[in-house]
């Protein structure tokens, strides 16, 4: 009679390939709190709703783990044995013996170093995956330690709804259930790393930083009622990153000129920045006006969500 191991699940009848995607995160406000003196980390307030726009991960169950990426951003995203996909895989298979897993094929679409969690939310996507393969919930707390040895954004991923995360990524409320948000994204093209825009802002460990508190956002409100709350909060690393880029202004200011928009705001670390409009076709209006008048951007028209 054979024997499984009992900390992975029978995972069922055999898999061919699986897929998912792995949506752009777009931080809609980002209150920098301070630097926690324990550990230095900068400690975030931040809700968090995902893009319709995506990189695309499959999973084709096999003996080896590897990862293959394609796609017109593969060649920014670095390396494959650094990719954060395949370190997921293996945060997880180290605390599940016996995991299940095989070869990952990254479609790689979303701009890299942007402020979007393109690699956080391709490394919840591999989570996910394996999650599926092996008959794991995602709420599996070997899958939530998996996510959090991997990276700070990564927990908020794992299930792309809209919610408030807090900390240093490690607090993850529940999911709220806004309306969907017209909205366009433009990355100007510039790759802009997290470090610098932290250093920018200048925080020493156990600094705080002043500013009003983040609003309280509760689960079920309308787009208009959304956006008037959060319209008076912030991006506390929007002005360190104009330092570090200044090319993120000039994407600002694109959008603003926009009619229809209602809010234009960077998302995360930069440069990718983003816009809220009155109804979709204003959205969809706009981003062709934008690609238009600016061949070299990356701009999408999507829903926030």
């Amino acid at each position: 009679m054979a024997c499984r191991s009992p900390e992975v699940p029978d995972a069922g009848a055999p898999v061919s390939s699986l897929t998912t995607r792995a949506p752009a995160k777009i931080n809609l406000t980002l209150h920098v709190l301070g630097r926690r003196p324990e550990d230095g980390y900068h400690v975030l307030e931040s809700l968090v709703a995902f893009a319709g726009a995506s990189d695309v991960l499959a999973l084709a169950p096999g003996a080896d783990l590897a990862l293959a990426v394609t796609g017109p951003t593969a060649g920014p995203a670095g390396p494959t044995e650094d990719n954060l996909v395949l370190r997921a895989a293996r945060h997880l298979a180290a605390r599940l013996p016996g995991l299940r897993h095989g070869a990952f094929r990254l479609h790689k679409r979303l701009p890299v170093a942007a402020g979007i969690g393109g690699g956080s939310s391709d490394a919840a996507g591999a989570l996910r995956l394996l999650a599926r393969l092996n008959g794991l919930p995602v709420d599996d707390p070997a899958v939530i330690d998996a996510a959090r040895a991997t990276g700070a954004d990564v927990p908020v991923c794992l299930e792309p709804r809209a919610r408030m995360m807090r900390g240093a990524g490690e607090e993850v409320g529940g999911p709220l259930g806004l309306a969907s948000l017209p909205a366009v994204l433009i990355n100007p093209g510039v790759p802009v790393p997290t470090a610098p825009v932290f250093k920018a802002l200048g925080l020493k460990v156990g600094d705080r930083l002043d500013g009003a508190d983040h609003p309280a956002v509760a689960g079920g409100l309308d787009a208009g009622a959304l956006l008037d709350l959060i319209a008076p909060a912030r991006n506390d690393l929007e002005a360190p990153a104009l330092t570090v880029a200044p090319v993120i202004g000039d994407a600002l200011a694109a959008l603003r000129a926009q009619g229809g928009c209602r809010l234009a705001r960077m998302s995360g670390s930069g440069a990718t920045v983003f816009a809220l409009f009155a109804d979709r076709h204003a959205a969809v209006r706009a981003a062709r006006t934008l690609r238009a008048a600016n061949p070299g951007w990356w701009v999408a028209a999507t829903l926030l969500r």
